[in-house]
């Protein structure tokens, strides 16, 4: 039988998040999909855009555009959240699947909308967190589960950690990537979603968080709440430590403080076990790197770190990491999850478990203790300061 062909929309935003990273331009190496039209308000934008994309109709207005043509899939590029929320549901009412960019939205009850728009729906809805697509990913999680490194006892995650966002912008805007990475080498086979075939994940595995905000080594205040860059909305903080439980017994930890960035950079996780330590940089296809030292202190057992990738252990990557190649796998599991009518493997819960870890270290500042998951409070923390 021949392949069903895709009719798929692209919604931009030039000046504002733009087409993400690639998001508009993958639909070129899926065969089976043509990009139909393109919705961008910013006019040249829109222009150079349609024409690069060979979209035959172009819209100022994402909605008109939803409303006019007959689509199967809308890619939601825009990097800036603030419209986010809008873009998805209403691709979601006009019976539209949807790939998005990351960070999901600024806040859960958002979130919860989307999930409850996808479920009612029978929709699916999968976001470029491409980390999960790696294949590096899949060759990690087979030496944990050989017991290479042994019982898993904790995660290590950070952002980036610059000058300009470190703290509570690189939280969101690429924090989302590691917390999302460390939950899903947490994650266990979650409850059944009716009509999903069996996938991990379709809820959240965190059970808590305990969580500190400062601004300059001190708590965050009301005063110190800003409006975040690139839609985020009520932002605080220059340095975040964030400490998480999940269902199995594994304690995670993620940190940002601004300008305090490595070089090389330290951004991505570090998954240490009873036997040893395994280490994935942030980016598709990177090498990852194990240490076989149960006291994970090479300087006195004179163990060393040793290259892992698809080559094998003691083998760097074959290639370097392609943001491109991570969107065409993601893009063609979506397609496959809609055929198949299963979850993709970076789908709606996993995109909205990386927001409530996010917003749960905010909840945490705000209250002063631990809390608990799911999320009682779905509204914004930083607008409730005293």
């Amino acid at each position: 039988m021949a392949k069903k062909s895709y009719r798929v929309a692209v919604i931009g935003r030039t000046g504002k998040g733009n087409y993400g990273h690639g998001l508009h331009t993958v639909w070129k190496d899926i065969p089976n999909a043509e990009v139909v039209a393109v919705a961008d308000d910013n006019p040249s934008g829109l222009a150079k855009t349609a024409k690069l994309l060979k979209a035959k109709s172009a819209y100022a207005d994402f909605r008109k555009m939803l409303e006019t043509e007959k689509l199967d899939i809308v890619t939601v590029a825009t990097r800036w959240i603030d419209q986010h929320h809008a873009m998805v549901m209403a691709a979601l009412e006009h019976g539209c699947h949807v790939y998005m960019e990351k960070p999901f939205v600024p806040t859960l009850e958002q979130a919860d909308d989307i999930v409850r728009a996808c479920e009612m729906k029978h929709l699916k809805l999968a976001i470029a967190h491409t980390n999960r697509y790696s294949p590096t990913r899949s060759v990690l999680r087979g030496l944990i589960k050989r017991g290479e490194i042994g019982d898993v006892l904790e995660y290590r995650a950070r952002g980036k950690e610059d000058a300009r966002r470190g703290g509570g912008e690189d939280l969101w805007v690429l924090g989302t990537h590691m917390l999302d990475l460390m939950h899903s080498f947490a994650q266990t086979p979650g409850p059944q979603t009716p009509g999903v075939s069996k996938t991990p994940g379709v809820s959240s595995d965190v059970t808590s968080c305990s969580a500190r905000v400062t601004v300059k080594g001190k708590p965050i205040t009301k005063a110190d709440v800003y409006s975040g860059n690139e839609g985020i909305g009520p932002l605080a903080g220059d340095g975040i430590n964030a400490t998480y439980t999940f269902r199995n017994g594994q304690t995670g930890y993620f940190a940002s403080h601004r300008g305090a960035g490595g070089s090389p950079s330290r951004f991505g996780i570090q998954i240490f076990g009873s036997k040893g330590v395994l280490e994935m940089i942030s980016g598709y296809n990177q090498t990852a790197w194990l240490l076989k030292d149960p006291s994970w202190s090479p300087g006195r057992s004179g163990k060393k770190w040793v290259p892992v990738s698809t080559a094998g252990v003691g083998k760097p990557a074959p290639r370097g990491g392609s943001l491109h190649k991570g969107n065409v796998d993601a893009v063609n599991d979506l397609i496959q999850a809609i055929e198949k009518d299963r979850q993709p493997i970076s789908n709606v819960y996993d995109a909205r478990a990386a927001t409530e870890m996010i917003v749960s270290i905010f909840e945490s500042q705000r209250l002063g203790k631990p809390v608990e998951f799911p999320l009682k409070n779905r509204k914004n923390p930083l607008t409730m300061l005293g």
